[in-house]
């Protein structure tokens, strides 16, 4: 975070819920991930810089300094938040969130 800008996220590892394939908290995370980097780089066109490193089971979004769409983007980013926190709310074992 700069302020109350998110600049970004990263999502690591494996919940460790069910075997791959059928882990629904795994599922429900990566589905999040996908939407908010699709509404921010698709549609808003925030040109995020997205690594993905699948031995490490790990995603990073970098925003850029500033974007044309900054409220959709933030909202996008927000919306992710809360959707990892409700997750974490059911799931609570198998999924740490952290603001940093």
């Amino acid at each position: 975070m700069d302020g109350d800008r998110i600049t970004g996220f990263t999502v690591a590892g494996h919940s460790g819920y069910a075997e791959a394939g059928a882990d629904i908290v795994c599922a429900a995370v990566s589905t999040a991930v996908t939407m908010a980097e699709a509404i921010i780089n698709e549609v808003c066109g925030a040109k995020a810089k997205v690594r993905v490193k699948q031995e490490d089971a790990r995603v990073t979004l970098t925003l850029p300094t500033s974007c044309d769409e900054e409220e959709t983007v933030q909202a996008a980013l927000s919306g992710l938040m809360l959707t990892l926190l409700n997750i974490k709310e059911d799931y609570e074992d198998y999924i740490e969130v952290l603001e940093v």
